[in-house]
C-alpha cells in the first residue's frame, strides 16, 4: 500500500513551512533515515527524514513552495511490489481536488441561470452610492463591497480617509444601516443594544494605513514566516502577561577587571585564543547562580500549574541580520558551566541562529532569557517576555557614571539591568530576590569562578 508524506511539525508552534528543496527526486530508492527534503520554518531550516522504504513516485508540492500547512500531503511513496507509474497516476494534491467540482460546476450555472438574475446588472448601484441629498458618497471598493455584505447604508457612514473617504475600517465599525437606517433596522426596538465593533481585519487594517501615503512613496514588504510569528506571540504575551519591572545599576569595575585579567591568561590552540570572554558571558553566568539562589523563581507558566525547574537553562536573543527577527538559542545547565565554555558555546549558537541552521531542541523551553543591547549604546530599556518564560533580563550599557561610594564623589562602570517578572508566577518580593542576587553576584564576579 503507498504511503502518504505529509507536511511535517517541526516544532510546537509551526502552522506552516516553505518547502526549501527535495533531495530525492522521482524515481528514487528511499530507506529509512534518508533525508529526502529541507523544510524552512520560522524559525530554521531543518531536514526531514524518511519513516517508509520505498520509491519516491510522486512529488505533490515542488520545491519552493510557500506557506505550506502542517499535514498537507506532499509526496506520495510506492511500497515493495507496487507499481510507480501507477502509484503517481493515483495521487495528486489536495487543492487540487478540491477545485475540480468548482469548475464543473461553473459552466451549469452559466447555462441554466437566466440572464435577468446575474449580478453585473447590481454592481452599479455599489459602485457609486449616492446620499438621500443626491450627493455622491466617495468610497473605497472594499468598503462598497464590506457594505454590501454587512447591510450598512454609506450615506449614514462617516469616512476617515482622505477627503473624507469612506474606507473599509469605517464600515468595519458601523453599525448595520450606518447612521441611516436600512427599513428593516428602523423596525428594530429603540432599546436594542448596540453591536459591538467588529476587529479590524488585516486587509483593512492596511487599506486604512495606506490612505495616509500618496502612492509611488513606500514599499510594500511582506511579513515572512519568522516575523509574522514574532509579532503573534508578542502581541499576545503584551495582551495575556500581566508584567512588573524592577531595576538595578551594577557597579562593573571589578568584572571588567577580571575579564581582562582571563583573556590575557587564554591558552592557545591551534594559533589563537582557547576563550575570548565578553561582558555578556559573566551576565549569563550570573543569572544561571541567581536562579540556584532564588529556586521559587525558576518557574515557568503551566496555565492551572506551575514547572519549577532544576536547572538554569538561559536564552540569549540573537538578532538576524537585516532586521529579520531574532532567535534565542539557549545554554542549558549553564550554572554548571565554566566561563570559557558558556562563551564558545553562546559564539557557536549564535551564528547557526544567524544561518537558521538551530535544531528546536536548542531554542525551545528554558528557564529565562536575556536581551542586551548594551553593545549599540542603549543605557537602558524593558524586554517583553516570551512565554512559556516568566522572566527576561534586559541588559543595557556599561558606562561610566558618577557614584556616590562611602560618602564621597566617585566615578565607576554602571550596567543597568531590568527584569520584567510575569506577575502570575511571582511577586515583587520574589522578583527582587531574583534581581537582588544577580546584582550580588556580577558585582562579586569572583564567586564565578568557584
Amino acid at each position: 500500500m503507498s504511503v502518504e508524506i505529509l507536511m511535517p511539525a517541526l516544532s510546537p508552534t509551526m502552522e506552516k513551512g516553505n518547502l526549501a528543496k527535495w533531495l530525492k527526486k522521482e524515481g528514487d530508492k528511499v530507506a529509512p533515515g534518508d533525508v529526502i527534503a529541507e523544510i524552512e520554518t520560522d524559525k530554521a531550516t531543518m531536514e526531514v527524514e524518511a519513516i517508509d522504504e520505498g520509491t519516491l513516485a510522486k512529488i505533490v508540492v515542488p520545491e519552493g513552495t510557500a506557506d505550506v500547512p502542517v499535514n498537507q500531503l506532499i509526496a506520495v511513496l510506492a511500497t515493495e511490489g507496487e507499481d510507480v507509474k501507477v502509484v503517481a497516476a493515483g495521487s495528486g494534491s489536495a487543492p487540487a481536488k478540491a477545485e475540480a467540482p468548482k469548475a464543473e460546476a461553473a459552466p451549469a450555472a452559466q447555462t441554466e441561470a437566466p440572464k435577468s438574475v446575474a449580478p453585473k446588472p447590481e454592481e452599479p448601484k455599489a459602485a457609486a452610492p449616492v446620499a438621500a441629498s443626491g450627493e455622491r458618497v466617495f468610497a473605497s471598493p472594499l468598503a462598497r463591497r464590506l457594505a454590501k455584505e454587512k447591510g450598512v447604508e454609506l450615506s449614514g457612514v462617516k469616512g476617515s480617509g482622505p477627503h473624507g473617504r469612506v474606507i473599509a475600517a469605517d464600515v468595519e465599525t458601523a453599525p448595520a444601516g450606518g447612521a441611516a437606517k436600512a427599513p428593516a433596522a428602523a423596525s428594530a426596538p429603540a432599546t436594542a443594544p448596540a453591536a459591538a465593533p467588529a476587529p479590524v481585519s488585516n486587509g483593512a487594517l492596511l487599506e486604512q494605513v495606506k490612505a495616509y501615503y500618496e502612492p509611488g512613496t513606500y514599499e510594500e514588504i511582506p511579513l515572512d514566516g519568522m516575523r509574522r510569528v514574532i509579532a503573534q506571540r508578542m502581541a499576545e504575551a503584551r495582551q495575556t502577561v500581566p508584567t512588573f519591572y524592577l531595576t538595578v545599576d551594577c557597579d562593573v569595575d571589578a568584572l571588567l577587571k577580571l575579564r581582562e585579567e582571563l583573556n590575557k591568561a587564554a591558552p592557545e590552540k591551534d594559533g589563537k585564543a582557547a576563550y575570548k570572554l565578553s561582558v555578556n558571558d559573566f551576565v549569563i553566568k550570573a543569572y544561571a547562580l541567581a536562579f540556584q539562589q532564588v529556586p521559587d523563581a525558576n518557574q515557568v507558566w503551566g496555565g492551572d500549574r506551575y514547572l519549577k525547574l532544576k536547572h538554569s537553562d538561559i536564552g540569549v536573543a540573537v538578532a538576524i541580520d537585516g532586521g529579520k527577527g531574532l532567535l534565542t538559542p539557549i545554554i542549558r545547565k549553564a550554572e554548571t558551566k565554566t566561563l570559557s565554555a558558556i562563551s564558545n558555546e553562546t559564539r557557536e549558537l549564535a551564528t547557526r541562529a544567524r544561518n537558521k541552521k538551530l535544531a528546536p531542541a536548542e531554542y525551545q523551553g528554558g528557564s529565562s532569557a536575556i536581551s542586551n543591547l548594551g553593545m549599540f549604546g542603549i543605557k537602558d530599556f524593558t524586554a517583553i517576555i516570551n512565554p512559556p518564560h516568566a522572566t527576561i533580563l534586559a541588559v543595557g550599557a556599561s558606562e561610566p557614571r558618577a557614584v556616590v561610594k562611602k560618602g564621597e564623589l566617585a566615578v565607576a562602570t554602571v550596567m543597568t539591568v531590568t527584569i520584567s517578572c510575569d506577575h502570575r508566577v511571582m511577586d515583587g518580593a520574589m522578583g527582587a530576590q531574583l534581581i537582588g542576587a544577580f546584582k550580588q553576584i556580577i558585582e562579586k564576579p569572583m564567586s564565578m569562578l568557584v
